[in-house]
């Protein structure tokens, strides 16, 4: 049963490990320059890099990869594993030889899902071992291009550590469940990449940041840790203003939200009218019908910002430090592991009392 497994999925594992080992070899080559030019300058090295063409593309590469390598590998090695045996009435002549469903169910999950996660796992190492220079320069607060995202933060956390391995077990065990319920493999492909799709989207928006409460942080506004306002309406004609944002915590740390509250610790729809005077810039008339900007003078926000503290405006931040990453890491991967196990054990149960 192991060598029938084998023979039925050895193109398609030695295409991905050939990928996988081809790009890891890629990052081992540049890998060693990348460190040492953020040892070489700690301050100015995502300046350097910004521009270099084979870094921005290697790491472009890597986070499309893992975040693509789930879905792919659950639509495309779970979804049809059974529901091609199925469609094709194979597994009829499995069962009639020595081979019980559950052997045969056993083998072909542990193989193939084992080789997915560990496909998954060492491409994520690859990453996160190339991508620690740009990480670290982030986590200290550079800056630059693409380069301008900490690891915790959503478009970066799905592609480092372990979380890529966890979703792989996911998909993989949804795409062998799907195929076996519908007995078909192009709509058990479609299903399983739109359902692992849409759950890697959710988990950001509305599970990850809760895994762990937390931290929540009122601050008053003030001149050092305000960073600019948000509105709405055009600034020609007077924008309405809503609230503040302002720096809170470190640079690598995920802010989950950045609300303005009043006194009585209610979100306000608008804020008050003097706030435009006091952070809009001002046409100031200069003869023969031109104008120029008159921006607001560091006296006149110190004023406006005592105001704002003295009418009991502050400033409510939500975020997760980035000391939690890998907390939140084996948290999530935990997760979806379990997912995994359910969905197996319905994929036994399917098999042994409702396939036939």
């Amino acid at each position: 049963m192991i060598w029938l497994t084998w023979r039925q999925f050895r193109l398609q594992v030695l295409v991905i490990f050939a990928a996988v080992v081809t790009i890891a070899i890629a990052m081992a080559v540049t890998g060693s320059e990348l460190l040492h030019a953020y040892h070489a300058d700690t301050v100015g090295f995502l300046g350097q890099i910004v521009n270099d063409r084979v870094d921005k593309t290697l790491y472009l590469l890597g986070l499309a990869l893992l975040y693509a390598a789930p879905s792919v590998i659950g639509a495309f090695w779970g979804a049809p594993l059974i529901a091609r045996e199925l469609e094709a009435g194979t597994h009829r002549l499995v069962w009639n030889q020595s081979i019980t469903r559950s052997r045969w169910l056993a083998v072909k999950l542990a193989l193939t899902g084992v080789a997915a996660m560990a496909a998954t796992g060492l491409l994520s190492l690859a990453v996160s071992w190339w991508s620690s220079p740009i990480d670290q320069a982030v986590a200290r607060g550079q800056s630059a291009g693409p380069f301008s995202f900490p690891r915790l933060f959503p478009i970066v956390y799905g592609a480092r550590g372990v979380v890529p391995i966890g979703y792989t077990a996911f998909a993989f065990a949804l795409g062998v469940a799907v195929g076996l319920l519908l007995r078909r493999s192009v709509p058990a492909i479609a299903i399983t990449l739109a359902v692992v799709i849409a759950v890697q989207t959710a988990m950001p928006l509305a599970v990850r940041g809760h895994l762990i409460a937390p931290v929540r942080l009122t601050t008053a506004i003030t001149t050092s840790n305000f960073t600019g306002l948000h509105g709405s309406g055009p600034p020609d004609r007077g924008p309405t203003l809503q609230g503040f944002t302002v720096r809170a915590g470190k640079p690598g740390d995920w802010v989950l939200s950045n609300q303005t509250i009043n006194a009585q610790g209610v979100v306000p729809h608008t804020l008050p009218a003097w706030v435009a005077d006091c952070f809009l810039p001002k046409q100031a008339a200069i003869g023969q019908g031109a104008t120029r900007v008159k921006a607001p003078t560091p006296r006149l926000l110190d004023g406006c910002f005592t105001r704002l503290a003295d009418a009991g405006f502050r400033q409510r931040v939500t975020y997760q430090p980035a000391s939690r990453f890998w907390a939140l890491q084996w948290r999530e991967t935990a997760m979806f592991l379990t997912l995994a196990l359910l969905l197996t054990g319905f994929c036994f149960w399917r098999v042994r009392r409702d396939l036939t």
